[in-house]
């Protein structure tokens, strides 16, 4: 056995007593929130969100522009960021040789990707993040000593990059989108179609299977999630699988930025609790003036322009550039370091004491509290469990919520008070350090 196996072999895990309850606290909240995004795309059809995008007088209408304004790709950020303070907790202390806490660490992503895997393609959850994160968390690990203050470029630059390569995505879509209606105005007019426009029909009906689906295909998919598990999985899993190869380079700017921002705020002490409270306080001031005027722009501009399918196509075939999509990632990232800003002084002040200690469990099994959103949802919603897809009203989808919150809430602080860890992170750590770890206490 090499010297670099035989320190994996006899590593250990963080102990209790090192963990920062702070970032257990803002992963737990994270990990909720989540949820709340979630849970709309384990219930939801296609479109459904066009009954009462233009209803004001709808109480769908108004929780949808309030998780939207407050929660939209915030939870996803929050969590990423901690997700990046979580690789430095990770590799600390470990008293092991460079080469062993390499192997150590990609071990443990490797691990990750799998869970990831069977996420997506067995339990059947599409919008799953493991996989997407075990690829960022390779990346991540190769800026682990570099400054806090250059990582923090990250952000800005991959929100210009971002939009950058959204831009060229969304402009090949408009392409076949245009080269579309002219093909249908030539055979509306009875014309022989060109080869080109023959091709142009076809590219935008693959278009439609993969990404935009047409009416009549939103009533096939959505009889598909209303049916047997081989049904709803030969529907899901090559979209899934879509998501992981072929458009992976799409998402792993975002969710890398957003590690590489937790890594320099959890080195300048920002996640740690251990700014000042004036400090946190100039935090929640700035990203509440500012980001809550552009989201509520941008949500205003939504309102106006993509309220339909039909609208958004219209929208397609008008404009070549959204100058607007600009707005999201500053908006997001005003908001979210808002919100741990002032989660970050209700915790240190003591407010609603009980209620954060639950929230400090949670996210201590955010792994198992995870997947465990989709095992219920996906049983719950989907037509091989009790067939609620399609069935409730917007906000009432938020009562499942609510019940999964209160659920994990109170169960999480039972869990670990007789076991260590959750039993995935427990799986987790078991597999990573090659060997099996204590669980109860």
């Amino acid at each position: 056995m090499s010297a670099s196996t035989q320190a994996i072999a006899t590593a250990v895990p963080v102990s209790e007593n090192q963990r920062l309850s702070t970032i257990d606290m803002l992963r737990g909240f994270a990990l909720l929130g989540i949820l709340m995004m979630n849970i709309a795309g384990f219930s939801m059809p296609d479109h459904s969100f066009e009954k009462f995008a233009n209803d004001p007088g709808s109480i769908n209408f108004w929780v949808y522009q309030f998780i939207s304004i407050l929660f939209e790709g915030k939870m996803r950020a929050m969590f990423g960021m901690v997700f990046g303070a979580g690789m430095l907790l990770f590799i600390a202390n470990k008293g092991m040789k460079s080469a062993a806490v390499h192997a150590l660490y990609y071990r443990r992503m490797f691990w990750l990707l799998l869970f990831g895997l069977v996420h997506a393609h067995l339990i059947l959850w599409i919008g799953e993040i493991l996989y997407l994160y075990a690829v960022c968390g390779m990346i991540l690990y190769l800026f682990r000593n570099v400054a806090a203050k250059y990582l923090v470029w990250a952000v800005p630059i991959v929100a210009i990059v971002s939009f950058v390569t959204g831009t060229i995505q969304y402009q090949q879509i408009r392409e076949k989108r245009l080269a579309y209606v002219e093909a249908t105005k030539a055979q509306t007019a009875n014309k022989t179609l060109t080869a080109a426009q023959s091709k142009a029909l076809t590219d935008w009906r693959e278009v439609e299977k993969t990404m935009i689906p047409n009416r009549e295909d939103a009533k096939a998919n959505t009889q598909k999630m209303k049916s047997d598990y081989a049904t709803v999985a030969g529907h899901l899993r090559p979209l899934a699988w879509q998501g992981q190869t072929k458009y992976l380079w799409l998402s792993v700017w975002d969710s890398l930025a957003l590690m590489l921002l937790g890594l320099a705020l959890f080195k300048w002490g920002f996640l740690t609790g251990a700014w000042s409270r004036k400090d946190y306080w100039k935090v929640v001031k700035i990203g509440y003036g500012i980001g809550l005027p552009l989201v509520l722009f941008a949500n205003y501009y939504a309102f106006h322009h993509f309220s339909t399918l039909e609208a958004n196509l219209a929208r397609m075939e008008q404009v070549s550039i959204n100058w607007v999509d600009l707005i999201y990632p500053f908006q997001r990232m005003l908001l979210v370091m808002a919100h741990a800003a002032a989660l970050i002084l209700m915790f240190q002040s003591g407010f609603a004491k009980n209620l954060f200690s639950r929230l400090v469990a949670v996210g201590r099994m955010a792994l198992s509290n995870y997947i465990s959103h989709s095992l219920i949802c996906t049983l719950f919603f989907f037509g091989y469990g009790l067939n609620y897809y399609g069935e409730l009203e917007f906000y009432q989808i938020y009562f499942v919520v609510l019940v999964i919150w209160a659920i994990q809430l109170i169960v999480s602080p039972i869990w670990l008070k007789y076991f260590l860890f959750g039993p995935l992170e427990w799986l987790w750590r078991s597999l990573t350090y090659w060997k099996l770890q204590p669980m109860k206490r």
